[in-house]
């Protein structure tokens, strides 16, 4: 039974590249953009989950429970996890599915991060880990602690989310870009060629997550997806050699680096890629930072803020909530702020060139910022 978590594993990693579901992405574009488009996939993945895992929990086949919510560690956790993922480039699921397209940087952000979720869930980390997460309240629900049915909150995430789809649907297509004929037909196209949309993508992702259940509650394991937990198994069985520690979870992991290898050469989009030195440092520090986040957190993007809000738990919807706005401060450290710094400066020069080479500083200096600007 194992085994099917590595299948599943496999169908989600492949789904993921091919569809380029990158959470980081969906919480990034809200502070650049503004765009909800893959914030909105992110829900329909979330609100169709729900409906699967509740029906699942009313005919007996999961039973869903709650414990005491470890509020101050959701908090800190959730906002240190948001940062880090803009810093490695990608969330949990993202490095793993990047790294399988073969992005070192994401190689790098993916040890870090299982190597530190390790470190903070059994190592020398442990003891303050525990001791944060002791901070608790009794509520652990959004239904229960407004006291409705958990349908209720069902009915009204499905309709929220369908509103927003038909939002984004009912606009006006932008200019077709130009393509190549395809040289691949039939399935083959279809997977392997063919651009999928994302709620197209999401509708996907959403059924494997619903799936994920029964498929891993079979094995003893009564969660659905998850990525933190079983990439610090990776790491206590490397450590320790103890076969105990490879459950499902773990086969799913590495499964969802298969198929995304397998989607990412099926479509030619494999390619071994070297990080300049400044993007290893971000890559190495946000994995690591990533690794704490999520153990404080109690989950990642994945666990926490697609699977715990399914069942709305309310450190599901608190991480998610956090998860954004770590991901806003470092989009603004790292993202908007240098860009808008740089169009003052621009700007500046265009209505005084004097005044503007004086701001830019000398030619030592400007040059030093664009081979900063170039590295960034």
């Amino acid at each position: 039974m194992l085994l099917t978590g590595l299948v599943l594993g496999i169908a989600l990693g492949f789904a993921m590249q091919r569809g380029r579901f990158c959470v980081t992405g969906a919480f990034r574009d809200l502070w650049v953009t503004g765009n909800t488009r893959w914030l909105t996939a992110f829900l329909i993945v979330i609100a169709v989950q729900s409906v699967g895992v509740f029906t699942l929990d009313a005919v007996g086949v999961i039973s869903l429970s709650s414990s005491a919510f470890p509020w101050l560690a959701t908090v800190l956790g959730a906002f240190l996890f948001g940062f880090a993922i803009v810093l490695a480039g990608g969330c949990a699921t993202g490095t793993y599915y990047r790294a399988g397209e073969g992005l070192v940087g994401s190689w790098l952000a993916l040890i870090f991060y299982a190597l530190f979720s390790a470190i903070s869930k059994t190592g020398v980390l442990a003891t303050g880990v525990s001791g944060i997460r002791s901070v608790t309240v009794e509520a652990s629900t959004v239904h229960g602690l407004l006291g409705v049915s958990p349908w209720l909150m069902v009915t009204l995430l499905a309709t929220a989310v369908v509103l927003l789809a038909r939002h984004h649907l009912r606009k006006r297509p932008g200019a077709r870009l130009a393509t190549l004929p395809p040289r691949k037909h039939g399935i083959a196209h279809l997977l392997f060629e063919k651009q999928w949309g994302a709620f197209t993508t999401a509708l996907v992702i959403a059924g494997l997550a619903i799936l994920a259940w029964p498929l891993s509650w079979a094995t003893g394991r009564e969660a659905g997806l998850g990525i933190t937990g079983p990439s610090s198994n990776i790491v206590n069985y490397l450590v320790s050699g103890d076969a105990e520690v490879i459950d499902w979870g773990v086969y799913l992991v590495l499964g969802i680096l298969t198929g995304a290898f397998i989607a990412a050469k099926g479509s030619g989009e494999f390619r071994i890629r070297i990080p300049d030195a400044v993007t290893t440092v971000r890559s190495i520090a946000g994995g690591a930072l990533m690794g704490i986040g999520a153990s404080l957190a109690g989950g990642c993007t994945i666990g926490n803020a697609m699977v715990n809000t399914a069942s709305f738990q309310l450190q599901g919807w608190v991480a998610f909530g956090f998860m954004i706005l770590g991901t806003g401060l470092a989009t603004r450290l790292f993202i908007t702020g240098p860009s808008k710094a740089r169009s003052a400066r621009n700007a500046a020069a265009r209505e005084s060139p004097g005044q503007g080479a004086a701001a830019l500083g000398s030619p030592t200096q400007t040059a030093h910022a664009t081979r900063t600007s170039v590295r960034r």
